[in-house]
């Protein structure tokens, strides 16, 4: 029997990569997002995926998932995002709310619903993805920050909690990856201060890339437990070292 894999966040970005990947692996995708027009779109394209409308936020749309699935082998909790880049003194309140909402409190509703699922798989593979802003603090970045530190921890103890159970709980952490949407996002549409944010900086990590990391740690041997990756492109040494080229 094939495989079933949830992917929330799917409708762009490490979500539908990683929805597209996981598809490209055997695995039948659920795909969860808001946006259900490019959902749409992307099964369309990819048979094997289903597109589900998901809004992580309410409880109400997560349990319709969870009702809706015959069984769930792979969870990959993508669904998140940044808003904003103002100081700690000058955060906006809504803004910091909302990124925990969505990240933190978001992932722990889709885990608790689906963890039942993923038990009963035999070999379930729950998937955290965070940030390298789980593990740094930097300027402007408080708000989120705090999050994915939320959800890194999270992950760990879920890990401990879940020992001896047919669950394996991994972390992926990308530095650096330029998608279509998040840093315009995060500047609130500014696509100016977006571009910014990569300019000079040789190949930064695409959706692609995490997808890949994402499929090749879920499709590891039921023993092998990938407790953390943290995948940065090479001209990232760190949360604050960047290379560019250029201007």
């Amino acid at each position: 029997m094939r495989k079933t894999a949830v992917v929330t966040g799917a409708s762009s970005g490490i979500g539908e990569a990683t929805a597209r990947r996981l598809a490209a692996e055997g695995f039948d995708v659920v795909a969860g997002a808001r946006r259900r027009d490019r959902l749409d779109k992307l099964a369309a394209e990819t048979p094997s995926i289903r597109p589900v409308t998901l809004d992580v936020t309410s409880q109400e749309s997560v349990d319709a998932l969870a009702a809706s699935l015959e069984r769930c082998d792979v969870l990959v909790n993508n669904a998140g995002g940044a808003y904003g880049l103002e100081p700690v003194a000058e955060g906006r309140l809504d803004d910091w709310r909302h990124m925990y909402d969505v990240n933190v409190l978001g992932s722990l509703r889709v885990t608790q619903a689906l963890l039942p699922r993923l038990v009963e798989s035999g070999d379930g593979v729950l998937v955290m993805l965070t940030s390298t802003a789980a593990f740094d603090a930097y300027e402007g970045g408080g708000g989120y920050v705090a999050a994915k530190h939320a959800q890194r921890t999270m992950a760990e103890t879920l890990r401990l909690e879940l020992v001896g159970q047919p669950v394996r709980i991994v972390e992926i952490a990308p530095g650096m990856v330029k998608t279509e949407g998040f840093a315009v996002t995060r500047f609130r549409g500014d696509e100016a201060a977006a571009a910014r944010v990569y300019a000079g900086v040789p190949d930064p990590l695409s959706s692609d890339d995490v997808a890949d990391a994402i499929a090749w740690a879920v499709t590891r041997p039921a023993h092998v437990n990938i407790d953390r990756m943290v995948i940065r492109p090479r001209a990232q040494a760190a949360q604050h070292k960047v290379h560019r080229v250029g201007g």
